[in-house]
């Protein structure tokens, strides 16, 4: 698999057979093969991770097998004008099977939507969008409490799988607590490889995880800025 970092929580997997892309929400894309298909993922309908202008970009590059996996959440008003463009719509806690020997599961979101479990012919890729432990300084103790109790419920639910690729959020707003989901989804998932995503401009907060938990140096990638 090749994976380009696009911006925020946007990233496009390239596989031998066709492309994922998750959470368009701006910035170029790259060049892409129009003879492969592509699945346009979409967590929820936030604006930071879903803008339909993204089927425009892909006809424009001459795309010409487009299938959209979007959250029940996003409104029809918003889906892609084009007819010819598949949409498949998710809810969680559900299995779906897709084109290309692509299956699909789905959590359910802390914040809104949905979370992606991938399986592909190449491996298996988990997309949290806004699946995170939304712990914050100054909110109800009782309320973090059911948001923590309510992420650890979701992540159990991998428990016992392999993970080859996970994109999850290392949000820098949440300051001391910014990397309580991350951190708990290491303990308890076997995975191979993670990308941080969601911190919206600041990717020192990379650093700054990888210096308090250096034991996760090599799984943790540094995002490359790519195509901004």
């Amino acid at each position: 698999m090749n994976i380009t970092y696009i911006y925020h929580s946007s990233f496009l997997i390239e596989t031998s057979t066709c492309y994922y892309l998750f959470d368009y929400f701006r910035k170029r894309l790259p060049n892409l093969d129009p003879e492969k298909p592509i699945f346009v993922f979409a967590s929820h309908f936030h604006q930071d991770h879903y803008n339909k202008k993204v089927f425009d970009l892909l006809k424009q590059q001459g795309m010409k097998h487009i299938h959209a996996v979007l959250s029940k959440d996003i409104s029809k008003r918003n889906y892609p004008d084009a007819a010819e463009i598949e949409i498949t719509r998710v809810t969680f806690h559900q299995h779906y099977e897709l084109p290309g020997k692509t299956e699909l599961e789905t959590l359910h979101s802390t914040d809104s939507g949905v979370a992606f479990l991938l399986t592909c012919p190449e491996g298996t890729i988990y997309h949290a969008g806004d699946l995170n432990d939304w712990v914050w300084k100054g909110e109800p103790e009782q309320e973090n409490r059911q948001m923590t109790g309510s992420y650890r419920h979701e992540i159990q639910l991998l428990a016992g799988k392999t993970v080859d690729v996970a994109f999850l959020p290392l949000d820098p707003r949440q300051e001391k607590y910014y990397a309580e989901g991350m951190r708990y989804f290491l303990e308890k998932v076997d995975v191979k490889a993670v990308y941080p995503m969601h911190y919206w401009g600041e990717p020192e907060i990379i650093d700054r995880f990888l210096s308090e938990y250096p034991e996760y140096r090599h799984i943790v990638k540094h995002t490359e800025l790519g195509y901004v």
